[in-house]
């Protein structure tokens, strides 16, 4: 099976440049009609959230379930889970998100779901979960680094590079600070890994960028990445 990832800089559910990656997410299952898999605890399960969800994913071409753990109704969550071919996760606050994921032993299901070849995708931090580490604002309006990622992915993720104004030197700062460097993505970018390598970056906006940070002489540089508009 092929391990997929698509971490996504950020963007939202709705409109043209949203429903360009949703298209791009779907067809990666290979399937006409994928099971699709919503997990919105980054978001407290937020019922707007859900409904959105279901409203901007076709249900002409999918089968569309959601997994709310806040208010749990499901007795055995791998079997639950592991029945999906694409399993997207809100934005929202990353870091009680992994909390609650390892009380519940999603960690741990998700992991056997990325062996399983099932897609696993999603947005800010949605994006962040898979790396070992991330930019967040998890802990307060200031942004700070987040240590204990999924670690599916190695290095760190820093989404939403060019929609808010402190992403960029936050994360430049850390890293050359010493923070693992990583990879980071403008709003509607998508990095897609197929296991742990990049495969390749896509974006559903026109002038959306990904970028690889790394560390030179102690400072911190960006390398612009080669991406694929999905217009």
């Amino acid at each position: 099976m092929t391990r997929r990832i698509v971490a996504l800089g950020g963007g939202g559910m709705g409109g043209e440049a949203n429903e360009r990656m949703h298209r791009y997410l779907l067809d990666l299952t290979g399937r006409d009609h994928p099971r699709v898999l919503y997990i919105p605890t980054a978001t407290g399960d937020d019922p707007d959230m859900i409904v959105a969800f279901y409203r901007w994913f076709p249900a002409d071409r999918t089968r569309r379930r959601h997994l709310t753990l806040f208010h749990r109704d499901i007795q055995d969550l791998a079997d639950f889970v592991l029945d999906h071919d694409l399993i997207y996760v809100a934005g929202g606050n990353t870091a009680n998100m992994l909390a609650v994921w390892r009380v519940q032993g999603m960690d741990t299901i998700l992991r056997e779901a990325w062996e399983r070849g099932i897609v696993l995708a999603g947005g800010s931090a949605g994006a962040i979960c898979w790396f070992e580490a991330g930019i967040t604002d998890s802990f307060g309006p200031t942004l700070a680094p987040l240590h204990d990622g999924l670690g599916f992915l190695e290095g760190s993720n820093c989404p939403h590079f060019d929609s808010e104004p402190q992403r960029r030197p936050t994360y430049l700062r850390c890293v050359s600070d010493g923070f693992p460097p990583g990879l980071a993505a403008d709003d509607l970018a998508g990095l897609h890994f197929e296991g742990t390598e990049l495969s390749e970056v896509v974006t559903a906006r026109e002038g959306a960028q990904a970028y690889r940070v790394e560390r030179a002489g102690g400072e911190a540089i960006e390398v612009p990445l080669e991406a694929r508009f999905l217009g």
